[in-house]
Parts: C-alpha cells; structure tokens; sequence
C-alpha cells in the first residue's frame, strides 16, 4: 500500500549549558574566570530523496528528535554543536504544523518537489555563555553562566502528492490499470471489480528521447470532492499531473449492466475533478475509449466520432484495448507530444528557483516555506495586591537563562530587566520592592534599587 501521509513529532536539540569555572592552578593567583559557552543544539532538516517513493518508514517511527548541544567546561573549552537530524522524503512531499499541536512550529508550511532540496523544520537552542562572558571591571569574578536553550518542536504532518507527468482517472473498473501496464512496466493488481486500485500506481512510458511518469489514480466516484469513498485522498494525487487522460469505458452496459450511461459517467468524473480544484478543470485532457475489443470495429469507430464532436478539436479521442493492444501504441505517442518537457529555471539549490508547470501557464516553487515572525516586546499584568505577571516569549526565554537561587544571576538578571524597560513598566503599574513577580510560572521577587 502506498503511505501518502504520516504525522511525526520532531524536536530540535536544546543548547549546552555555559560553564561557570574559574582558573586555578599554582603560582597563578585569582586566575580568573575561565568557563566556556555551551554548544548550540542541533537542527531538524528535511531533504528531497528521489529515490523514495512513500512515507511508509514515519509508520514504525513517530519522534524524531536531533543532538543536544554539549555542555561548556572550564579552560575556557566550548560544548560542540548537537547533531542535525536529517529527515528523506519523497518528491512531492508537502509539511505542514498545526496551528493546536504544531507548537512553535505552528503556522509553517514546506514543500519539496526536486531531489536534494533541503529545509530547516526546527531550529536548534542557543547555548549558554559560559562566566568568562560576564566578566568586566566592576564583576570580575560572575559565579554564573548561562543556561542552554530548548529547540524547538512540535507535531506535523506530512502528505505526499505524486509528482506525475501523466495522471490516468476515470472510475472504477474502467480499464485504468490495465491500460498503464500496458503503457509501462508498471505491475498493478488487476481484477473484473470495482475498486481494484486501492492505491495509487506509478509507472515509467520510455520514449525514444525521454520519459514520463504515468499515475493510475484509483477510481473515483460521485461526491469524491466531497469525501466519499476515498476522494479527498486520491483527488490530491493528480493535482501535480500536466495531463489528464479520462480513462471512459466504451460499453459501460456490457460490463456494468443496461442502466450504465458512458455520457454519466464521463460527467461525474469531471464534475469531481473541477469541485475538487478548479486548476484540474483547466488541464488539458485526452479520452481513452477502453474496452474496445468488446464492441465492433465499426460500433468503436462511431463512438469515437461522437466524442470528438461532443468534445471538440482540443480533446483528443483514442480507443484502446489492454486485450488486444489495439491502440496502445497511438497514446503513446499522443502523450509524448502532447507533454512537453520541464524547462527548469536554473541550477543549484535556492529557495526562490521555480520550474514551469502546465505548459507555462502557472509556475510552482520548488519549496516554499512560511515562517511567521516571532512575537516581541512584553506586558505587564497586576495578579492581585503585591503580585505582577510579565508575559513575553524573550522575556521568558531570558529567565530561562538563569538559575534563580544564585544571587550573581539574579543581580545580573534585575539589570537586564532595568535596561529593556521591565522594571520601569512594573513600577507604571505600581509595583513595589518586595512585591512578587511571575514569569513562565516562576515566581520570585526584585529590588529595583539593587544595580547590576
């Protein structure tokens, strides 16, 4: 079966912890501060793997989560950066976070569509400086360091769209996967039922120059668009196709029984084509009568004409026969002329490179990724008597920063506040030494008189 979605969560490294050490050896008196700075935590990417075809391995393996920055250590050594997590997808991969579970990730969309594309999910944690940082002529010897920061994670989802030159749909048991083992290698399960097709089927036409890749969408039905059967799930799958090939059974009747209509039945898988995206209505299109060896030449000869007539000039009509492999060879062709090659926009890996799509009537990013900016400044709120909340993420993230129970910290830390303007925004609401202060859920108290 193919996997075409999958949700993971993933989790970026957090920072190394920065040192607080001072130097001490003999016959070198009050060395100094000499701790080092933690390591900055590792990042998730995702690559494009080309020769990956499914999500099928985020089934066994839901949390993904990349190195943690090494800790700072004294003689002035560095923790190492974590190690990045490398996540392969297929071609066609769209990620996306949700707004409730995606966490800081919310919001952030990707896609890749070419092999060897890449793409930042989630951002490592900074790593804390070590004391040596703090050090100047009025502290010369800080007792503090800095703490690593988390990375950032959450939960996505991930939803593969077959990136296929050729998409093949029509409904059920109209000859579909006959026909494109016909057209191609390609070996899909094929039985006189509905609904043979469970999942999509991709196969390769070798042309004489070229290639192309043909998708046998499973069969659609009516209200698809709306859900039924399987549609929202299969109709995603040839949104990436430059041609549609409208596989219509010729005798409907005779497979089907008496009340089966061709006309009908070519009108629903349109109609849901076009409810589902407008983009497949403008696609350009090629029938394929199947079945034709159930009929007489001459019966196949007048329906093909009918078509033409109904469809116009810009639609071609071939009738086919997997059986007999009447006119096989004919689509062939008519798709390779009719599929022109991909004229992409440049070499090399950048995020703003785009290949045309549909005959250069609509151009697709490679990848495209959305990043809402991140939230700044604070506010301050009064709990009750005595008591303020500071709410703010750099807020938050600084007293992340710093142990709380060491004095040096917290003095080092009141003067942070002073200059970016918290206290004087606390004492606007009025505040008063003494008084209780809470940021991310820790509580704790400040003397604005105290200076850093």
């Amino acid at each position: 079966m193919l996997h075409d979605r999958a949700r993971i969560h993933i989790q970026a490294g957090a920072g190394g912890d920065g040192c607080a050490s001072f130097r001490r050896e003999a016959h070198v008196p009050r060395g100094g501060p000499d701790g080092g700075d933690g390591g900055r935590g590792g990042e998730v990417v995702v690559v494009c793997d080309d020769s990956l075809r499914d999500l099928q391995a985020f089934r066994r393996r839901t949390h993904h989560r990349a190195g943690r920055g090494g800790h700072g250590e004294g003689a002035l050594r560095h923790g190492a950066d974590g190690e990045t997590l490398t996540i392969r997808v297929p071609p066609g991969t769209q990620i996306s976070a949700d707004e409730h579970e995606g966490g800081e990730l919310a919001g952030r969309r990707w896609e890749l569509l070419a092999d060897g594309q890449r793409a930042s999910l989630a951002r490592g944690g900074s790593g804390g400086k070590g004391n040596k940082r703090f050090a100047n002529a009025t502290r010369q010897a800080p007792r503090f360091a800095e703490r690593g920061l988390p990375g950032e994670e959450g939960w996505i989802e991930l939803r593969l769209k077959l990136l296929a030159d050729v998409g093949l749909v029509g409904l059920p048991n109209a000859g579909k996967s006959s026909l494109l083992s016909r057209l191609t290698r390609a070996a899909p399960k094929v039985a006189a039922y509905p609904f043979t097709t469970l999942s999509p089927v991709l196969g390769v036409l070798e042309g004489a120059e070229r290639q192309l890749i043909v998708a046998d969408i499973p069969g659609l039905i009516e209200g698809a668009s709306d859900g039924a059967g399987l549609g929202h799930d299969f109709l995603a799958h040839v949104e990436r196709t430059r041609l549609l090939v409208h596989v219509l059974d010729i005798a409907p009747e005779i497979t089907l029984g008496e009340d089966a209509d061709a006309v009908a039945n070519h009108a629903t898988i349109e109609r849901e084509l076009a409810a589902h995206d407008q983009r497949l209505a403008r696609l350009p299109r090629v029938l394929v009568l199947s079945k034709t060896d159930l009929v007489t030449e001459q019966r196949a000869n007048v329906a093909i004409a009918e078509w033409q007539r109904r469809l116009g000039p810009e639609v071609p009509v071939l009738g086919t026969s997997s059986a007999t492999r009447s006119g096989i060879e004919e689509l062939a062709s008519e798709l390779l002329r009719r599929v022109s090659p991909l004229e992409h926009a440049g070499e090399g890996e950048t995020s703003g490179a785009h290949a045309t799509v549909g005959g250069g009537e609509e151009e697709l990013a490679e990848y495209m990724v959305f990043r809402p900016s991140g939230g700044s400044g604070f506010r301050v709120e009064r709990l009750g008597s005595g008591a303020f909340a500071v709410r703010g993420a750099g807020i938050e993230r600084l007293l992340r920063r710093y142990d709380i129970e060491n004095d040096d910290a917290m003095a080092y830390l009141e003067g942070r506040l002073r200059r970016i303007g918290v206290l004087r925004a606390l004492e606007a609401e009025g505040f008063e030494p003494g008084d209780e202060i809470e940021i991310a859920g820790v509580t704790f108290e400040l003397d604005p008189s105290t200076e850093a």
